[in-house]
């Protein structure tokens, strides 16, 4: 993923990590991932924070991301920080269930 036009991580060590891309004035989220120690203080917000700020760093302007529509949790944490739905992909995961797109324009990350 980090071969990818555009493509950057950012880590915090043992805790968590994110993979990003800004490509074209866009940005995407690829995976953010904590580890089961380090959840609920604050890392994944932590990270997702950072992400946009690099992103809008690297010129882009609005940030998205893929979530599953069963995981409340991820999308909890999406929302606070500002990403609101703009679209569905049907049966994106293997399991069958829908993913939502979110976005976020950037500037004030």
């Amino acid at each position: 993923m980090l071969g990818l036009d555009g493509g950057f991580g950012l880590g915090l060590a043992g805790q968590g990590f994110v993979l990003a891309r800004a490509v074209a004035g866009e940005a995407e989220v690829l995976t953010l991932a904590v580890a089961p120690a380090a959840r609920r203080r604050g890392v994944a917000t932590a990270l997702l924070q950072a992400a946009m700020r690099q992103a809008a760093a690297r010129q882009a302007e609005v940030m998205f991301l893929e979530v599953a529509e069963s995981n409340a949790a991820a999308q909890a944490l999406y929302m606070a920080a500002g990403f609101a739905e703009v679209g569905r992909r049907r049966h994106y995961y293997s399991d069958g269930t829908d993913a939502l797109v979110l976005s976020r324009r950037l500037g004030a990350a």
